[in-house]
């Protein structure tokens, strides 16, 4: 291998390796891209409407994002921060009620099968339910304080990093044909013309899911907000909003949602907290099989097995903030395979001819 070869070799490892020590940053960049796509979906459809320009239309979005932020927070926050606390300190509780419960089943299923109690069964039950005590007064009041400092400091990065990505994503959305171009100049020029036409399907399948994904939380919360008051469990509000906003989180957003309108419930009757489950069950399958590719017809279509991978990868890889961006990557990646993997290069590859 010749030396130029080699120091491009050397190059493109430095460059993979620089990438993934960046990979947080450009998962934040990806963030206020998602953002931006959204804004600028809205933004298009207000000059389509009003026929103005781009930044009075952009001044218009913000003025109506926050109008509906500042309603909403008046309108939900309160309720929902009361409902959102007791549905906090009831958890405990319904821990302790699902223990006794589980407890009583193996100690029943216990004298069935050996006609005693098991001793072993009582003593862990009573070792799980009353840990050791007296700690150290000294040693508990230091790590709470360093806990306190350690979640001050979590809440203070977590808010830079909105911070930025609310600023990019305003910028980006701001203008977006330059960043557009000034992305292009990465690819090399006579496959910009087509790359543009990639980045454009790209944007246009964001914006497709996240006008979906709206629509389809919030007829999850209204549904979960109609069955849990005909079933009668408490803090209604509460439970709505947050399966509203976990479906936002494929397969692992409904499963949390569950867990706390079955926590209240539990503390009732475990019939009831079987019937919230049940009913959890028909909202995510009216989701699934009728809400979603209702609203989504024109939306590429993702596999729930490729959608379950990218979660677990795109969560190794970047963490709880993978998670949560795992689809709209997922989106993109679907877009780049089919058009410049399988289009542009399997679909267009001449195999040469075999020597005889």
């Amino acid at each position: 291998m010749s030396f130029g070869r080699w120091l491009g070799l050397i190059a493109l490892v430095a460059a993979l390796v620089l990438l993934w020590s960046l990979r947080e940053a450009m998962l934040l960049i990806f963030a206020a891209v998602v953002v931006a796509t959204a804004l600028c979906t809205i933004v298009g459809a207000i000059r389509a409407v009003l026929r103005c320009r781009r930044i009075l239309a952009l001044a218009l979005t913000l003025l109506a994002i926050v109008l509906l932020v500042g309603v909403g927070a008046a309108v939900i926050i309160p309720p929902f921060s009361s409902q959102f606390s007791q549905l906090i300190g009831k958890l405990p509780q319904a821990a302790h009620a699902l223990m006794e419960l589980l407890q009583g089943g193996l100690q029943g299923a216990s004298r069935m099968l050996y006609g005693s109690d098991d001793t072993a069964l009582t003593s862990l039950w009573e070792s799980l339910g009353h840990p050791t005590e007296g700690r150290n007064a000294l040693s508990t009041g230091l790590g709470g304080a360093l806990r306190l400092v350690n979640f001050a400091g979590n809440v203070g990065g977590v808010l830079v990093k909105i911070l930025f990505v609310m600023a990019a994503a305003l910028m980006i959305a701001a203008q977006p044909r330059a960043y557009q171009e000034a992305a292009l100049l990465l690819c090399p020029s006579f496959y910009r013309r087509r790359f543009r036409q990639v980045i454009v399907r790209c944007g246009e399948a964001l914006s497709g899911w996240m006008v979906g994904v709206l629509i389809s939380s919030v007829c999850v919360g209204a549904m979960a907000a109609i069955g849990l008051t005909l079933l009668g469990v408490k803090l209604v509000a509460a439970n709505a909003v947050l399966a509203g906003l976990l479906n936002i989180i494929p397969n692992v957003g409904p499963t949390l949602s569950t867990l706390f309108p079955m926590s209240v419930a539990l503390l009732e009757s475990p019939w009831q907290a079987l019937a919230v489950l049940g009913l959890y069950v028909l909202i995510q399958n009216l989701e699934s099989y009728v809400i979603t590719p209702s609203v989504m017809h024109h939306q590429l279509k993702l596999l729930p097995g490729l959608t379950l991978s990218a979660q677990l990868l795109f969560t190794v890889v970047f963490g709880p903030l993978g998670l949560l961006l795992a689809l709209p990557m997922a989106v993109c990646l679907q877009v780049l395979l089919r058009d410049v993997l399988i289009h542009d290069i399997l679909d267009s590859w001449k195999p040469r001819r075999l020597l005889r």
